[in-house]
């Protein structure tokens, strides 16, 4: 990941990592760069064992949210979820404000204990896991996914509990979350007029539906890369991108990055069955999946956009843009 940052970059980030890391008695050491997103996330070591510190993009999340979601996750791993425990500070707090510099504006960071095991997967790379075992570790995160959802309904939510919205108007109102998708710069104006219309076709759609739907609180980013596998076990990551939304959301987002997979039926059918063990999941909402599918896919068009320094970001934005479109004639939502 690191050898794809600008020198500047990663530099700074490294930084910042040290100057984050000494508020939890980590100095002296040099965390390791796993992945930048949303958050700069380095492998670090405190008292002997290996943690995650995340350094939270400037901007993207303010500190009620992200309390929110630790007590969020905290909630869930007291429960018996799989997912990683927040460690607090030396001051105690489990969120960290760090001042704006040269190089970044005012940021948070935290520290999250260590998950054992592999990703599921990598982004366009086909799975390894085949036969049963595929079958197998997709039913297993579709019955945490369903608990995750029960745990979360039974919840009374703290006071000032705040987390972003993946409702009409975050999916398709005028600002989404992960921005404007059907108007990006760098996108021809003839792909652009299509998105607008898709857009439009899609809101219609969403607005006629999705009353029957179950709503409440979601991970919203259950890909390949934040669910890890340890045999039998599995574990959810990544709870940034957290919020209120309908659950069909997080199936759908769980399942689009495979369905080039050969084995993609036994994928969908085993994810859905493992859900349907823990939680109840209608045959009404299961017909949605096409339209959820499609709502996650357009998000990733707006998500480079708003990221220009990722490397390769313009290429990728014309890609999924192009595959949106596509994928909107096969389904069939078109104006």
């Amino acid at each position: 990941m690191s050898a794809l940052l600008a020198p500047d970059l990663q530099a700074a980030l490294h930084s910042r990592a040290a100057e984050a890391l000494a508020h939890w008695g980590g100095s002296g050491q040099a965390p390791r760069l796993l992945k930048y997103r949303e958050n700069a996330v380095f492998q670090v070591e405190l008292e002997g064992e290996p943690a995650a510190l995340r350094l939270h993009r400037p901007g993207y999340h303010d500190a009620a949210s992200l309390r929110s979601e630790l007590a969020w996750m905290a909630h869930l791993r007291l429960n018996g979820l799989a997912v990683p425990r927040p460690i607090p500070a030396r001051a105690g707090s489990l969120l960290v404000h760090l001042a704006g510099d040269a190089d970044f504006g005012e940021q948070h960071a935290d520290v999250m204990s260590w998950v054992s095991g592999v990703p599921l997967g990598e982004s366009g790379v086909p799975l390894s896991l085949k036969g049963g075992r595929l079958a197998s570790i997709f039913f297993a995160i579709g019955a945490a996914m369903a608990q995750m959802h029960s745990l979360s309904e039974d919840w009374t939510l703290p006071n000032g509990f705040k987390r972003p919205a993946w409702d009409f108007d975050g999916l398709l109102g005028e600002t989404p979350l992960w921005g404007r998708f059907w108007d990006c710069s760098g996108l021809p104006a003839a792909q652009r007029e299509e998105l607008t219309k898709l857009r439009l076709h899609l809101q219609r759609e969403l607005q006629s539906r999705a009353g029957v739907l179950d709503y409440g609180l979601i991970h919203a980013d259950l890909v390949r890369e934040n669910v890890f596998v340890s045999g039998e076990e599995i574990a959810f990551l990544d709870f940034d991108d957290s919020g209120f939304g309908w659950r069909m959301f997080d199936v759908a987002t769980a399942l689009i990055k495979n369905r080039s997979e050969p084995e993609y039926d036994s994928i969908q059918r085993s994810l859905i069955a493992g859900y349907r063990s823990e939680r109840v999941l209608t045959d009404e909402a299961l017909a949605m999946l096409p339209l959820f599918t499609m709502l996650r896919h357009l998000t990733y068009i707006g998500w480079f956009a708003e990221r220009p320094e990722l490397p390769g970001a313009t290429l990728r934005i014309t890609r999924f843009a192009d595959e949106s479109l596509a994928m909107a004639a096969d389904f069939g939502f078109t104006s």
